[in-house]
């Protein structure tokens, strides 16, 4: 695992979250959609790419957006580095068994939305 590290890939990542930003309107639209993924039927899921946080998880990241001084964008641009560390930040509540997985999955939603922000399909259906 060590080995295939590629940190300079993991920097370019970083990087390009960190300059990358949503509007408000995209963040709320964004919030909506992972509210309406847990409900979908499970031939629809399977269409689009997964989301492993929960509700309350969800929930979180809204508030945090609100009130969280340091990853909080309330009124403004939201960076796609700020929305990882929200979607982070929900995560500390999963229970150990779900956390590696669920973190590794804020990972990929964050960059698959900066990834459609860009133009890629993928992820677009959170965004539209």
């Amino acid at each position: 695992m060590f080995h295939k590290y590629d940190a300079a890939k993991h920097i370019h990542l970083m990087q390009s979250l960190g300059n990358t930003s949503m509007t408000e309107h995209q963040f709320c639209q964004l919030l909506g959609r992972m509210r309406l993924y847990q409900s979908l039927p499970q031939g629809y899921q399977k269409d689009i790419p997964k989301m492993l946080l929960t509700d309350t998880q969800v929930n979180n990241v809204a508030k945090a957006y609100i009130n969280d001084e340091n990853f909080g964008s309330l009124g403004n641009d939201l960076s796609m580095w700020k929305f990882y560390n929200l979607l982070t930040g929900a995560n500390k509540s999963s229970y150990i068994d779900s956390f590696l997985d669920r973190a590794y999955n804020a990972t990929e939603l964050a960059t698959g939305i900066c990834s459609a922000l860009h133009g890629d399909d993928k992820y677009q259906w959170f965004l539209s």
